[in-house]
């Protein structure tokens, strides 16, 4: 992604501007009807100065995952965990998880129900699994196991997986994929904290 060439701070704010226009796009359009084109428009900018950061648009796609991602972690961050039982913790984060999506269409748009097959950035997907694992040892001695970052971005895998699902085959995320992302990803931390 070209991002790198925004340094200035009017590159910066015109980089924002182009991301604030596809997400307002993506709250009555799909990920498919973005066009540089469109979104040069909106955001009442030239399609050159669009092109000079986003050559194409699947790269203002990625950099809207790249956003909501890092939003998500924010989100994770501020949550306040009060229990000490492990599958409780999981529950209260990974419903943390499901509100920040289920409160946003356009993020759920771009990452779970379309064509577009978005590069995740691993990163941002294990400093999720991170915060996750951090939250849930600051209330309880989490054993020991075989590489508890790498458990960790697995689970974020399964709830992203989860969502997805629960999304295609109900039109929407409900409570429906939240119980079922917490039961898999307990499950999954349960086979790994036993071996």
């Amino acid at each position: 992604m070209s991002l790198g060439v925004a340094k200035q701070k009017r590159s910066l704010d015109r980089v924002d501007k182009i991301l604030d226009s596809a997400h307002d796009f993506l709250e009555d359009n799909m990920p498919d009807d973005i066009s540089i084109a469109k979104i040069s428009n909106l955001a009442q900018l030239k399609r050159t100065s669009t092109y000079k950061f986003f050559p194409h648009p699947n790269n203002i796609k990625e950099a809207l995952c790249a956003r909501y991602f890092e939003e998500c972690l924010i989100s994770l961050e501020k949550s306040e965990i009060n229990n000490d039982q492990i599958y409780d913790c999981i529950k209260i984060i990974l419903s943390q998880f499901h509100t920040y999506f289920k409160n946003n269409i356009a993020a759920q748009k771009i990452v779970f129900h379309n064509n577009f097959s978005p590069t995740f950035n691993n990163k941002q997907l294990k400093e999720i699994g991170n915060v996750i694992l951090k939250k849930i040892e600051a209330v309880n001695s989490i054993p020991q196991m075989f590489n508890k970052e790498g458990v960790f971005l697995v689970i974020v895998n399964i709830v992203l997986s989860i969502f997805s699902l629960n999304i295609k085959e109900n039109k929407e995320l409900n409570e429906i994929g939240l119980n079922e992302a917490i039961r898999a990803s307990y499950a999954y931390y349960l086979s790994c904290a036993t071996k």
